[in-house]
C-alpha cells in the first residue's frame, strides 16, 4: 500500500492533522509496537536519579508559564 500524500500542497495545519491522525491510531494497537529496548536503561537511570534526589520536578504549568514568558 503506498498512501501517497500530496505533502508539498498541503499546509502545515493539515500535515499536523494527518500527524495526529496517525498517532491516534497507533495508539489503539499499542501491543503491535512494544517499546524500544532502550527505554528499559532511560527509565532506569531515570529512577535512580529520584533515588538518589538528583532529579528536579517541575509544575506542568509552571513549566508552560515559562515558555510563553520567554522573551522572543
Amino acid at each position: 500500500m503506498d498512501p501517497a500524500l500530496p505533502l508539498d500542497k498541503m499546509t502545515i495545519s493539515e500535515k499536523l492533522r494527518v500527524l495526529e491522525d496517525i498517532w491516534d491510531d497507533l495508539r489503539r494497537t499499542p501491543d503491535e509496537m512494544p517499546p524500544p529496548s532502550w527505554h528499559a536503561d532511560v527509565l532506569q537511570a531515570r529512577e535512580k536519579r529520584i533515588q538518589e534526589g538528583s532529579s528536579k520536578f517541575t509544575d506542568w504549568n509552571e513549566v508552560k508559564r515559562n515558555i510563553r514568558d520567554r522573551p522572543k
